[in-house]
């Protein structure tokens, strides 16, 4: 005998719908930000102000491409989209972190260009427009700082903003030491720093967004884990076809077989286990079959 169930009746908004304010004024500041920084950083000669702009675009370009995401999927399950479109904020995760790695190689490019042949730069609008965006960064990270544990896209959010804070304060420091010193290759110099500190943070987004792109177990559960807590349950003997994978960057997906010969209540058991997977591993969207053999594997 084979018995299924399919956990429900739960809320699946993990915080994606309470970021609608954050997502418009983040988006809004930052976009302040990138014009002031490119308006003083073509007008004071500073590539450490542009390619801050420039990080600071990629980021806006982030998260209206997340807003987008969170927005897709919440919409409702359909005939065609069974589960909704939850997958477009794990799109919009990987859209976000290939944005990041083209704004490095811009950076580069351009800092690279400007070592070789140097340029004078205003380090008074470096300092100024810099402290402005420090601040900017500082607000628009502690938007997201309430969700960053459960969401991937909220979390990158959090990250880059934090990021483009300590950048900026780097892009201040650059400005005090021109002028102390005179030196036109810091300007550069600093560009390149700031390419290299986006560069380390758009590889581990890449990484996650890619694994959860291929329905890789979500970071956070170990898979060996919850095949443990499941064999705790009384009444199974073992665990076989055990699938976890992320419906979005918030809910995760369970599939397995229990094997329980002598288990006398099928419903308490499942009901035991959904209990068990939401509260230890916060998994919403379990498939439990309960068997009393091990029935041979099938394609089904």
């Amino acid at each position: 005998m084979a018995t299924d169930v399919h956990s429900h009746g739960h809320s699946h908004s993990h915080g994606a719908a309470d970021f609608t304010r954050a997502f418009a004024l983040g988006i809004a500041l930052n976009s302040a930000i990138v014009v002031a920084q490119l308006v003083y950083g073509v007008l004071g000669n500073s590539m450490a102000l542009i390619a801050d702009a420039g990080h600071n675009l990629s980021d806006v370009l982030g998260l209206i491409i997340a807003w987008a995401g969170a927005v897709m999927a919440r919409r409702s399950p359909s005939r065609r989209f069974t589960y909704g479109l939850k997958k477009a904020s794990i799109l919009a995760a990987l859209t976000n972190a290939l944005i990041l790695l083209v704004a490095v190689g811009a950076i580069a490019a351009e800092a690279v260009r400007r070592l070789v042949h140097p340029a004078t730069s205003d380090a008074h609008a470096m300092i100024w427009v810099a402290v402005a965006a420090i601040l900017v960064n500082v607000v628009t990270a502690m938007l997201f700082a309430r969700g960053r544990r459960q969401d991937i896209n909220a979390r990158a959010a959090y990250l880059h903003m934090a990021a483009d804070a300590a950048v900026s304060a780097a892009v201040v420091v650059a400005g005090f030491v021109i002028l102390w010193t005179g030196e036109r290759w810091v300007d550069p110099a600093m560009s390149i720093a700031v390419a290299l500190v986006i560069l380390w943070g758009s590889i581990g987004l890449l990484k996650e967004a890619v694994g959860m792109s291929l329905m890789g177990v979500p970071q956070g559960i170990e898979l060996e884990d919850v095949e443990s807590e499941l064999l705790r349950l009384d009444g199974i003997e073992t665990v076989h076809d055990l699938h976890i994978w992320p419906l979005s960057t918030t809910e995760t997906a369970l599939t397995a077989h229990l094997v329980a010969p002598a288990i006398s209540s099928t419903d308490a058991l499942l009901r035991t286990a959904r209990h068990m997977l939401h509260h230890r591993f916060a998994i919403e969207h379990c498939t439990l079959q309960v068997e009393r053999i091990h029935l041979e594997d099938t394609d089904c």
